[in-house]
């Protein structure tokens, strides 16, 4: 049961579950795409990859990963996801913090112009 479906330019999310000490998100990033480059003062999380293959940009340093492969920001890190494939990438994203609002997005580097 989905608490709520949102469009984005770069795919789509999901929201499992939500509370208030954690939100958990299904994430999608379509091929090609990837999400702003960002942090929050409010939040860590943690990834775990379901499908695809992705670039993930932490504080300035890449790596890649794919299904089976976790990727953890402590509060404050910059972070993004590029998805390299040819097929979405799917992971589940997992927020513990003091709050959990899209106005806790820093974007310092935006595809999208947001």
């Amino acid at each position: 049961m989905s608490l709520g479906k949102s469009d984005r330019p770069w795919g789509r999310h999901e929201i499992l579950q939500e509370s208030a000490t954690h939100k958990v998100k299904c994430i999608w990033v379509n091929p090609g795409k990837r999400l702003s480059y960002q942090r929050h003062q409010k939040r860590a999380e943690h990834w775990f990859i379901v499908a695809g293959e992705a670039d993930v940009t932490i504080d300035g340093q890449i790596r890649r990963v794919g299904a089976g492969d976790t990727v953890d920001f402590a509060i404050g890190v910059l972070h993004r996801i590029h998805n390299v494939g040819t097929s979405d990438v799917i992971f589940v994203e997992v927020q513990t913090g003091t709050y959990f609002g899209e106005d806790d997005i820093e974007r310092v580097e935006d595809d999208f112009g947001r």
